[in-house]
């Protein structure tokens, strides 16, 4: 997002990747934090729970074989030996009808009478033991009772109930305390430490953000470097190999203006010049002649290098459609020699043809006529001395097939082979545009080796020189050949 002149806003904290990042590392901490918490304190309860009830169990053993005895009654209340019950216990004997029939301590429901009825129900499912001591616990109240049967002078189906807090001590409410605390302060710390690490985890990216951000269409030289082996360090060297690329791009299209402007720009200057000078004053027939000459070749150049734009720029855009048939790569190339024979002839270079077998490939004809062609009108036009010479031939060699086209010509220096198919390049500079005075035929554009080396990429094929100085030029194009 950018600001009203045109520079890109900061990026808040709370919208960064950053936050998100500490966010969700706080709540999945907060989370597990949580559950453990949860699972120690009910575990923890569980075992108190389970101790409890063990211990009210025991005591109330001791103190049903103690009563069994000398369990007796005076003034409405029981007495036992000391040290049986404790200050926060209670104390129930029930008769057979399930009345209380005296108690001790205060219930926490208030209402030992209630506690009588869970006393029996909870009897009636140890029926099986006459002496056994079932335990229950009141959630509620939190508090654990025993219940157990009493013999003597008050008969047998008399009962007993004891009951006590399940935590005297408040050991779990100071088990909450802890965990609570504990789970706060390890959540601070954790954030603070995850604040930390995801800024520096984020450094990288704002590394590749601020070069990013001074990066222009004319500092496209400028590289991220980051020397990092993680995800991180991929994306940035992804990144570079990016900005190489479209340096590379950029550095080929302005280039290509420059070319082309450089090369059309002398037609046109030549075209002024031969008017301005018709125009100057009266001509002989002759020189209106020759500067109409001059005209008509100057735009058949301007004609061919804007066709070959055209050309190259819908074969760069994807606009160029190829109907690859089944064909014979032999009949194409007597095809193209067909067309340049009239060309060859105006230069007197010779066209000559080695074997031609049946060459089957995949491919549009049209195309791979035009990549012939302009393979034998480059030989024709670079073909020196008396015995000028262009030979081609066809054929199938370990499953491809190729068609060669060769020429006497002065041949190239291996320093210019590398660029041969770039665009608007040549190897002699100081010919690139000149007029040949017999044929009246401008030299080339620059751009029909790359014209021939997309057509042939594009059928899956390859361009291969070989060439030295003063043993002339051989372009060879390999395909796939078809069975």
């Amino acid at each position: 997002m950018n600001s009203p002149n045109g520079s890109p806003n900061k990026i808040s904290f709370l919208h960064s990747i950053r936050f998100r990042l500490l966010l969700w590392f706080t709540a999945i901490l907060a989370l597990v934090l949580i559950i453990f918490s949860a699972f120690i304190y009910f575990n923890q309860s569980r075992d108190l729970e389970d101790d409890a009830l063990g211990q009210l169990g025991r005591r109330l053993t001791r103190l049903q074989a103690t009563l069994r005895v000398s369990l007796q009654e005076q003034n409405g209340k029981l007495t036992f030996p000391e040290g049986i019950l404790e200050d926060t216990d209670v104390f129930a004997l029930i008769g057979p009808n399930g009345q209380v029939l005296t108690s001790q301590g205060t219930f926490p429901s208030g209402d030992a009478n209630q506690v009588a009825k869970q006393a029996m129900q909870n009897r009636s499912a140890h029926e099986d033991s006459a002496e056994g001591v079932a335990v229950w616990v009141d959630r509620k109240t939190a508090y654990a009772y025993a219940v157990a049967p009493i013999f003597g002078e008050l008969g047998k189906t008399s009962l007993v109930v004891l009951g006590g807090p399940l935590d005297p001590d408040g050991r779990m409410q100071g088990l909450l305390t802890s965990l609570a605390f504990g789970s706060l302060l390890t959540l601070l710390i954790a954030t603070g430490g995850g604040f930390w690490l995801a800024d520096r985890a984020m450094r990288p990216v704002q590394t590749i953000t601020h070069t990013a951000r001074s990066i222009g269409e004319t500092d496209l030289s400028r590289r991220i470097n980051l020397e990092s082996k993680d995800e991180l360090g991929e994306l940035a060297s992804t990144f570079d190999n990016m900005l190489a690329r479209l340096q590379a791009a950029f550095e080929r299209q302005r280039q290509f203006v420059a070319d082309a402007s450089h090369e059309l720009r002398t037609p046109l200057t030549i075209v002024n010049l031969e008017t301005s000078r018709a125009l100057e004053a009266r001509r002989s027939p002759q020189e209106y002649e020759r500067a109409l000459r001059v005209i008509h070749s100057e735009n058949d150049f301007m004609s061919h290098l804007v066709n070959d734009l055209l050309t190259l720029a819908r074969m760069d855009n994807g606009q160029v459609a190829l109907e690859k048939v089944p064909l014979d790569l032999s009949d194409v190339a007597v095809d193209g020699i067909d067309r340049l024979t009239p060309l060859a002839a105006r230069k007197n270079v010779k066209l000559e043809t080695g074997d031609l077998p049946e060459t089957r490939v995949l491919g549009d004809r049209q195309s791979l006529l035009q990549m012939v062609s302009n393979l034998i009108e480059n030989a024709i036009k670079y073909t020196e001395g008396e015995d000028k010479k262009v030979r081609i031939e066809t054929g199938v060699t370990d499953g491809y097939a190729w068609v060669r086209v060769s020429d006497n010509g002065p041949g190239i220096a291996p320093e210019h082979l590398p660029h041969l198919f770039d665009r608007f390049y040549r190897v002699d500079k100081a010919r690139a545009r000149a007029l040949d005075e017999e044929t009246e035929s401008p030299t080339g554009s620059g751009l029909g080796l790359s014209i021939i080396q997309w057509i042939a990429q594009a059928h899956g094929g390859e361009v291969h020189v070989e060439s030295a100085p003063g043993d002339g030029s051989s372009f060879e194009v390999r395909f796939e050949a078809l069975q």
